[in-house]
C-alpha cells in the first residue's frame, strides 16, 4: 500500500510549512522547494533556503515533485501531491451536514482551515495536475473554497480541480463565481442515490437533502459547470435504478458522466455492510437497464469501482480503472487474468468473504 504518510526530522516551526521536494541538481524554483542534498540507506536530507531536514523510510521510491506539509510538533509529513500519480486529493474538511449510510470518511465535529496550504500546494503540482477534493463537505467552508480555486487558477491555470460536494450550498449568489471557473478545468462530483426524495434522504440521513440537492443541481446547470452525477448501488437502491436512470436522464441531460459506483468497504459502509452491500457479480439487470437508459438517451454512464470479473462482458467497456492507487490491491486469482492491466482491481478493505460470489480471471 502506497503510503500517504513520510516519516521527517521535526521541524522547529510554528506554522504548517508546505515544501516540495527537488531532486539532485534540480535548481530550486521558489522559497518552496527543499533540494536533495544527500542519499544515505534509510534517509534523505534536504536543503530547505539553508536548512536542511530529513526525510526517511522512502529507499527505492521516487519523491522527486512530491509536495509535503509537515505541522508543527509531528514527526509525519502529510504527502499531498506524490507527482508521480493521477491520484492526489486534498481533504479540506472533515465536517459534514449528512449522515450517509454508505460514507467512506465518517464526518467530525471539529474543522482545521488549512485552505492557505492546500492552495500552495495545488500550485505547486506537475504540470496539468487534476486534483481532488473531498471532505466531509467542501461546501461547508464555500467562501475558502471559491478562494481557493480562484487562487490556483490565477497561478496556475493549467490545474484542474475534481471536488466531490452534496451541491446542497449553492445559491444564486455563486453563479458569477461559478462562471468564472474553467468548465474544463473543474468538475463537481455530486451524489444521487435515489429518484424518489424519501429514499435519497433517508439514505444520506437529512430530512430535505433531495430538494437542496435539486437546487443546487439548477444554478450548476445555469452557471455551464461540469457535473459528474454520482450514484452507489446499494441494496436500498437496487430497484430504483431504471427509474434514478429516467429522472438523470430526463432532467439531468447537462452533466458529463453518469457513475455508477460500488461500495467501498470502509468507514459507515462497513459498518452497514450487511444491510447495504449489493453483490453485483451475480445479479446485474438492474444496473444493465439503468445504464441502457441513459446511454439510449445520449448520456455519458460509467461504472466505478467495479472489477471486470464481476461486470457481464457487454458493459466491460463502461468500467474504467478507478480505484486510487494508494487504495488499490489485486486477488491472488487477479495474477492469471489477462484484463489486470485495465482493471481497476479492489480496494484495499475489500473481504472476499463479504464480497462478491461469482469472480475469477478472465
Amino acid at each position: 500500500m502506497i503510503s500517504l504518510r513520510l516519516k521527517v526530522d521535526p521541524l522547529p516551526i510554528d506554522e504548517p510549512l508546505v515544501v516540495r521536494l527537488q531532486g539532485p541538481g534540480s535548481p530550486a524554483r521558489s522559497d518552496h522547494d527543499a533540494v536533495l542534498a544527500e542519499i544515505a540507506p534509510d534517509r534523505r536530507e534536504y536543503d530547505l533556503n539553508g536548512f536542511s531536514f530529513g526525510v526517511y523510510g522512502i529507499s527505492s521510491e521516487v519523491i522527486d515533485g512530491d509536495v509535503l506539509m509537515m505541522l508543527p510538533g509531528e514527526t509525519t509529513a502529510h504527502r499531498l501531491i506524490r507527482a508521480g500519480s493521477a491520484h492526489n486529493t486534498l481533504l479540506v474538511t472533515e465536517q459534514c451536514d449528512q449522515l450517509c449510510v454508505m460514507c467512506s470518511q465518517p464526518p467530525k465535529k471539529y474543522h482545521t482551515d488549512l485552505f492557505e496550504q492546500f492552495t500552495l500546494a495545488a500550485s505547486l503540482a506537475p504540470q496539468g495536475a487534476m486534483i481532488g477534493v473531498s471532505g466531509g463537505e467542501p461546501l461547508l467552508h464555500k467562501e475558502r473554497l471559491f478562494s481557493m480555486l480562484e487562487d490556483v487558477n490565477a497561478q496556475r491555470p493549467d490545474i484542474g480541480f475534481h471536488i466531490l460536494t452534496n451541491a446542497q450550498h449553492f445559491s444564486r449568489a455563486d453563479l458569477e463565481r461559478l462562471q468564472r471557473l474553467d468548465y474544463e478545468r473543474v468538475l463537481w462530483g455530486v451524489p444521487l442515490y435515489s429518484s424518489m426524495p424519501e429514499t435519497h434522504d433517508q439514505l444520506v440521513g437529512k430530512p430535505g437533502a433531495f430538494a437542496s440537492l435539486e437546487q443546487g443541481l439548477s444554478i450548476l446547470m445555469r452557471a455551464g459547470a461540469s457535473l459528474e452525477l454520482r450514484t452507489v448501488v446499494m441494496q436500498q437502491n437496487w430497484q430504483d435504478l431504471p427509474a434514478l436512470a429516467d429522472y438523470v436522464s430526463t432532467r439531468l441531460s447537462f452533466l458529463t458522466v453518469w457513475a455508477i459506483m460500488q461500495l467501498e468497504r470502509i468507514g459507515y459502509a462497513r459498518m452497514n455492510w450487511k444491510e447495504t452491500f449489493r453483490d453485483t457479480s451475480g445479479d446485474f439487470e438492474q444496473i444493465a437497464r439503468a445504464v441502457d437508459i441513459a446511454t439510449a438517451r445520449g448520456l455519458k454512464a460509467a461504472l466505478y469501482n467495479f472489477p471486470l470479473c464481476s461486470v457481464p462482458p457487454a458493459y466491460q467497456d463502461f468500467a474504467p480503472s478507478t480505484i486510487s492507487d494508494w487504495k488499490r490491491k489485486y486477488l491472488d486469482f487477479c495474477l492469471n487474468c489477462r484484463a489486470k492491466e485495465t482493471c481497476g482491481g479492489f480496494f484495499q478493505w475489500y473481504s472476499q468473504a463479504e464480497g462478491f460470489a461469482f469472480l475469477g480471471p478472465l
